[in-house]
């Protein structure tokens, strides 16, 4: 059977297994929880040995936008908030985790955080998602 024009386009950096130079986040639901986790190499680097911030902030973004295509929302980020508190050092695994603060009807309040494995905190972020329809 012939992949749908969708499938066959689906090039996310965040998360299409398409995407040569995407993160190919794969994700979970557990409970009113989305989870994703990540081991930055060293082309994902900033400072000598540390993950670069913007990277983290897409995939902190990527986790939110998860939580709600999981449950058949289709929205986009109109705002978000980021906060790095500790360094992501290449090679190590991180969990990234996001839920739903508020539904507004036209609009998602969202949160989401990365922790290191030794419980960490590296970095939050709150995020405001519009619906819309394509």
């Amino acid at each position: 059977m012939p992949e749908s024009n969708e499938a066959a386009n689906h090039m996310c950096f965040g998360c299409s297994p398409r995407n040569p130079i995407g993160l190919k986040l794969v994700f979970e639901s557990d409970g009113d929880i989305c989870r994703t986790t990540f081991v930055a190499g060293t082309e994902h680097q900033s400072w000598n040995g540390v993950m670069h911030g913007g990277l983290l902030a897409t995939i902190l973004d990527e986790v939110m936008a998860q939580w709600l295509i999981s449950r058949q929302q289709s929205a986009m980020t109109a705002e978000m908030t980021t906060r790095f508190i500790n360094p992501v050092p290449i090679g190590v695994p991180i969990t990234i985790e996001s839920r739903q603060v508020a539904d507004k009807r036209r609009l998602f309040l969202m949160e989401a955080s990365a922790t290191l494995p030794d419980g960490a905190v590296a970095a939050k972020a709150t995020a405001k998602f519009v619906p819309y329809n394509i």
